[in-house]
């Protein structure tokens, strides 16, 4: 029996076969997913209803299994019907996670055209697409390396 907080055997199988700088994208319930990807990417659906399973719960799994070494954001649009006059709600929620992991990551917003440049690299190893509804949900991790104390 895993011990980690993360049991799904198929993201489990990418992780384990995934190494340092490799790139897992966790995804809104808005992010097309099937198009915005690297070429080799697996894509895990965890989307069973609007809201279920957040970008932040699957966060939480992930921090839980394998060491992070960064985290990137979509950034907010500053007009236009998406717009926000500052730092998404959710984007708290995953400092906070990030933080009772014990990690010491700020996260880095990437414009939005930026943002699907990064993922849809040969890096990219993962997408997990969640039913988050949240505006600017969107994580990419970057896999660390594993350092025992």
């Amino acid at each position: 029996m895993l011990r980690s907080q993360l049991i799904h055997p198929e993201i489990s199988a990418v992780l384990a076969a995934a190494g340092h700088h490799s790139t897992i994208l966790i995804a809104d319930g808005n992010y097309p997913a099937l198009n915005k990807r690297g070429p080799h990417a697996k894509l895990v659906s965890m989307n069973l209803s609007p809201g279920l399973i957040t970008v932040d719960q699957a966060l939480r799994a992930i921090l839980s299994a394998v060491p992070i070494e960064a985290a990137a954001t979509m950034q907010t649009e500053v007009d236009g019907p998406y717009a926000l006059g500052g730092d998404p709600p959710v984007w708290d929620d995953y400092r906070q996670s990030i933080k009772e992991a014990g990690l010491n990551l700020e996260l880095t917003p990437l414009e939005k055209w930026a943002f699907y440049d990064h993922v849809i690299t040969p890096d990219h190893v993962l997408t997990i697409q969640t039913g988050d509804q949240q505006r600017y949900a969107n994580l990419l991790l970057t896999i660390g390396v594993r350092m025992d104390e």
